[in-house]
């Protein structure tokens, strides 16, 4: 007697016509998955290991070291693994420095933009504020100056502790322990704009004015924009014009710097490709110097996007100039340090001390100095 079974393989009955196309398909289905989640995982980890590989070159200029090791030249790393404890286990400081080192400059190294940040892991929160350049700060040590003069001080004094130095120094004006310190000179901030594509800014007044010694040239429009490197730097810098327009003050430089800094931590959690990464890695390799260390800033950046704040609070410290200072009301000054100082789980600070080394005013007092 004939086995049934094999009637459909040899009499090619309809239901073997059907079988055989259906079990193609989901073998193509199956291999296609297979080969494309292959693909996304070798594509993974080789773009794991190039940020990886970029970071360490990068890392390698601008952070401190942890160990020896460290300077093992960087064909040899790996990336590194999922690490096993959170990348920031407790709130952390940091004094963030934007310095004036463009050739023509005469290398004043000036630091323009001044800010003070906190980070707390616990809600992914920060916190910022921004210094007047021009505020009044009485130091016991140096005596009275405007805030930007003791990063070139410090700098002009030891070029290889003015990191230690200046963090030191403000951890004691401010009353909070900064954990770390980032410099920034101005043509990483134009570089790395331009490596993000520019940013649609909302530039507050027509703003013009040349400087032929040190080639600046200043020639903004009011309205929302998408600036370049170049022109964002020109939108954060602009305080006085000798071109008819109208003159900024502090405050509002303060508050345009924080709006670029938004931005930029908005544009840089976006960033997906290999290439884009790369450019900023190489730009930060050039432009920046910090004491974080060498393989906190890999892990950081490596997984930025858990890194980034959920909320960020920016404050500018509002004041008033009476030449040559700016002087900044107790309240506000008291208000925006205390919101930084909060997520450090700080004592309340001693005011009568910062109303010895900081310029303030009373809260009435501020109606009746020029703006």
């Amino acid at each position: 007697m004939q086995d049934k079974s094999q009637e459909p393989n040899a009499g090619g009955s309809p239901n073997s016509v059907q079988a055989k196309p259906k079990s193609r398909i989901w073998r193509k289905i199956i291999i296609s998955v297979a080969i494309a989640s292959t693909t996304f995982i070798v594509g993974s980890g080789a773009f794991a290991g190039y940020l990886y590989y970029k970071a360490n070159q990068a890392f390698d200029k601008i952070a401190a070291q942890e160990t020896e090791d460290a300077q093992q030249p960087v064909a040899t790393v790996e990336p590194p693994a999922q690490p096993a404890k959170p990348l920031v286990d407790k709130p952390i400081s940091f004094l963030l420095t934007g310095v004036d080192n463009r050739e023509g400059s005469g290398g004043t190294m000036n630091a323009d933009v001044l800010m003070l940040a906190s980070y707390d892991p616990a809600d992914k929160s920060a916190a910022l504020m921004s210094v007047p350049r021009d505020l009044k700060i009485a130091s016991d040590d140096h005596g009275t100056h405007k805030a930007n003069y003791f990063f070139p001080y410090y700098y002009n004094k030891d070029k290889e502790a003015v990191i230690p130095n200046v963090k030191a120094f403000y951890s004691d004006l401010l009353q909070t322990p900064i954990d770390y310190m980032v410099v920034v000179d101005f043509a990483g901030l134009r570089e790395i704009v331009d490596a993000l594509g520019g940013l649609d800014l909302n530039v507050d007044m027509d703003m013009r004015y040349i400087d032929n010694a040190d080639g600046t040239n200043i020639d903004l429009k009011q309205g929302q924009q998408k600036l370049g490197g170049k022109e964002v730097l020109d939108f954060v810098r602009y305080r006085k014009s000798n071109k008819g327009t109208e003159e900024s003050s502090d405050m509002a430089r303060n508050e345009r710097q924080q709006q670029v800094l938004t931005q930029m931590v908005d544009k840089m959690s976006s960033l997906s490709g290999i290439s884009q990464w790369g450019n900023i890695l190489d730009i930060v390799g050039e432009h920046i110097r910090t004491d974080i260390p060498k393989d906190t800033l890999i892990d950081w950046i490596i997984n930025y996007s858990s890194m980034k704040p959920a909320t960020l609070n920016l404050n500018a410290l509002e004041g008033v100039w009476d030449s040559p200072y700016i002087y900044v009301p107790e309240s506000d000054l008291s208000a925006k340090l205390s919101a930084v100082r909060a997520k450090l789980a700080l004592p309340a600070l001693d005011m009568d001390d910062l109303k010895d080394h900081i310029g303030t005013i009373e809260d009435d007092e501020s109606e009746e100095l020029p703006q």
